[in-house]
């Protein structure tokens, strides 16, 4: 029976040893760096990204982006700051991390709204933070393959009085709602009902992932085999 952890472990041990893939993995790196260094700039400091008119989607969304104020900086200082981590060698697989969702995000904005050219170059950038980020498989690795000892012990009936609990409490929301006449609804005894029901199917579901929490220390598989 095919193991995938034993297979991915092998296939990471098998490319990370070769020299010519540790060259193009940091040739990547600081390239992808000071493609993020650039763009980053103008946010932080205020200024418009693009020339483009409003009539233009590309110069429509930028121009919306611009007026939202710190975020279109808290996006710049993230480029700068995705970029930087990945420029030092210890910080790096942080980089990684960072800049795949951030550059996986321009690459859909950029095939959306039709930005000519940089669709292409976006893309390719998105697959070389692909392969920076499966480059760091080790340092992941324990958020996906690592297990726990046991299981977090049921307690009494669970399942009846966590759903009874927070269906409790979405009525009593209904309630408060009704008293300080919050949205105005014509019928508050329909929405606390509603707000009750949620309130017992999000308590199933907390019952459910309590059941299943793994506890306890970390599993060492040596002991195992």
């Amino acid at each position: 029976m095919f193991d995938l952890e034993h297979g991915l472990d092998q296939l990471h041990s098998s490319v990370t040893s070769r020299w010519y893939f540790r060259l193009f993995t940091i040739f990547v790196r600081c390239l992808l760096a000071i493609g993020f260094i650039p763009p980053s700039i103008p946010k932080i400091m205020h200024r418009p990204f693009t020339i483009l008119p409003d009539t233009n989607p590309v110069g429509a969304y930028f121009h919306a982006l611009y007026n939202t104020g710190f975020y279109y900086e808290f996006i710049g200082w993230s480029q700068l700051t995705a970029a930087l981590l990945l420029l030092i060698p210890r910080t790096s697989h942080i980089g990684a991390f960072l800049f795949l969702p951030i550059i996986a995000n321009i690459a859909v904005l950029t095939c959306s709204v039709g930005f000519a050219g940089t669709w292409l170059v976006t893309i390719l950038m998105a697959l070389a933070a692909l392969w920076l980020t499966a480059w760091e498989y080790d340092r992941f690795k324990p958020l996906i393959f690592s297990d726990r000892e046991g299981r977090a012990k049921g307690r009494l009936l669970q399942f009846v009085w966590l759903p009874l609990l927070f269906a409790a409490g979405g009525g009593v929301i209904g309630f408060l709602w009704w008293l300080i006449r919050l949205g105005n609804f014509s019928n508050y005894a329909y929405v606390s009902g509603m707000l009750a029901l949620g309130g017992m199917i999000f308590g199933g579901f907390v019952a459910l992932h309590y059941r299943f929490m793994p506890v306890g220390r970390l599993r060492d598989k040596r002991e195992i085999l």
